[in-house]
């Protein structure tokens, strides 16, 4: 039995990896020309107009990490949320669940798919606005930025995951999306920095999970953050295990899965 459980966590996996990537178009560029989009509309309108870090980093500069991580955590939400969705309605779920794989399997093909595609997007972003911000290679701190990347993925994957199992319809799934994760992303500090906000919005957004690892990974390109690198770590960190432990719970219970 053992060996067809590590075969069937590859296939899954393989076919997880497979959904997207036969799809490039839609599920990579498309994404990439989106978040060109959103530089080249706020640089050229507040590159002049906002100072970010005391005025250490060009506010274009800023703008990239905040862009690249944004499209890490969407579409490593995307992935695994809509893949689990369309084997529900579509009923080929049963198929998923016939073999022998056990909740950690499931969770890790799907967690892992979704993440090679955020990142996969993420680096697509990333190479696209060096053309605008060519300095951004010579990160100090690469280790720290990858480890945000890593871990916000996963966390974005693992939500994904728990949207999926949730929702029984696409509009379900567009409501989560859209009332949690679209304003927590975009009020996480992609745009600005959280010490440009009022101060009751500054500690409202210190309770946003989301800021933590855009801005510790932010913190990577420039060795500049709005708050301490270690402890955005901890948080981000933390708040993945959590999200783990509660989804792989779900999986072996089979909630809304196994009727």
């Amino acid at each position: 039995m053992t060996p067809a459980v590590g075969s069937g966590w590859r296939t899954l996996l393989y076919k997880e990896l497979l959904r997207f990537w036969k799809v490039a178009f839609q599920t990579i560029l498309a994404p990439v020309l989106t978040s060109l989009l959103y530089l080249l509309i706020f640089s050229h309108v507040l590159e002049n107009n906002v100072s970010v870090f005391d005025g250490k980093v060009r506010y274009t500069a800023f703008l990239v990490p905040g862009l690249v991580m944004m499209s890490v955590l969407q579409n490593a939400f995307a992935n695994s949320s809509s893949s689990l969705i369309q084997s529900k309605i579509t009923g080929n779920l049963i198929f998923v669940l016939l073999p022998p794989l056990s909740p950690a399997n499931l969770f890790a093909a799907y967690v892992v798919g979704a993440m090679v595609r955020g990142l996969v997007v993420g680096l697509g972003v990333f190479i696209v606005t060096l053309f605008f911000v060519p300095s951004l290679l010579s990160m100090p701190h690469p280790f720290w930025a990858l480890a945000f990347a890593l871990l916000g993925s996963a966390i974005l994957a693992t939500l994904g995951l728990i949207a999926g199992i949730w929702a029984e319809k696409f509009d379900q799934l567009s409501a989560f999306q859209n009332f949690i994760i679209m304003p927590f992303t975009f009020l996480s500090g992609v745009f600005y920095s959280i010490h440009t906000l009022p101060p009751f919005w500054q500690q409202l957004s210190r309770f946003n999970p989301f800021f933590y690892m855009i801005d510790g990974f932010r913190y990577g390109f420039f060795g500049l953050s709005d708050v301490p690198p270690f402890t955005s770590l901890v948080i981000v960190a933390a708040c993945c295990l959590l999200l783990s432990l509660l989804t792989l719970s779900l999986l072996r219970r089979g909630w809304k899965l196994r009727r």
